[in-house]
């Protein structure tokens, strides 16, 4: 892809949603690491449903470690994999006590050593908390960079690294919301919205979706981030 293609994509995304933000709720940069820990494997409306009763109880390092694996795990029942996630959760809030003062840590390699905490949670909290221009690769990033031809790869790493390569400098810092969101809700596994996506002269993919079979709610990402962001009410408080 032509790196003028490149920076027309995020142009463009960058108009619809000039400030892309995460769907899971947090307040504070712990809360943020347990979320985003929790949501593997799982969907973030999961994930904002334990942590809504959660995090008004307990949502320290402290608190977290008082309650215990057994204690922990009712509240996230509904999240997949809880019983690994309750032992996770309660091994890293005891070693950011132990070994970080309570503080999550800014450095990748402290922060893959936390339990739970593998490389995309660790680029996502560089990259929200400490703004440093990381750009974490789920399944939704991984199939926008390979069906657009922005980041071709055969594995996560691969279109990590051309991301962060080919990305121009003044998107990178927001990229991985801008593409999560483009996967979930319009460059989707099945049937993507091709006739209404906002990037689908710039997009590579050779498979199009004809306007004929476009689903019939489909709907540009700006779109559904304003739906969003009026539920929510707003950039500010981010949990109800």
């Amino acid at each position: 892809m032509h790196a003028a293609t490149r920076t027309a994509i995020f142009r463009r995304l960058k108009a619809a949603n000039p400030n892309p933000t995460t769907e899971l709720l947090y307040e504070t940069p712990f809360e943020l690491l347990v979320a985003v820990m929790l949501s593997a494997h799982t969907t973030d409306k999961s994930v904002n449903a334990a942590t809504r009763v959660l995090f008004p109880l307990a949502n320290t390092p402290a608190a977290i470690a008082a309650l215990g694996v057994e204690g922990v795990k009712p509240y996230i029942k509904n999240v997949g994999l809880y019983n690994t996630k309750a032992r996770n959760l309660i091994g890293l809030a005891r070693q950011i006590i132990e070994r970080h003062g309570g503080e999550v840590p800014g450095e990748r390699a402290a922060l893959e050593a936390l339990p739970g905490v593998g490389r995309k949670t660790a680029s996502i909290i560089l990259n929200m908390v400490f703004g440093e221009p990381e750009i974490a690769v789920d399944t939704h990033i991984f199939r926008v960079a390979n069906r657009t031809g922005l980041a071709p790869g055969k594995n996560p790493l691969q279109v990590e690294a051309g991301l962060i390569r080919n990305t121009p400098a003044q998107y990178r810092r927001d990229a991985h919301h801008w593409l999560l969101l483009h996967g979930r809700y319009v460059c989707t596994a099945r049937a993507p919205a091709c006739p209404t996506c906002i990037i689908r002269d710039l997009c590579e993919y050779k498979h199009k979706t004809p306007p004929k079979a476009a689903p019939a709610k489909g709907t540009r990402v700006s779109q559904a981030i304003r739906r969003h962001s009026a539920a929510r009410g707003g950039r500010g408080k981010r949990r109800a």
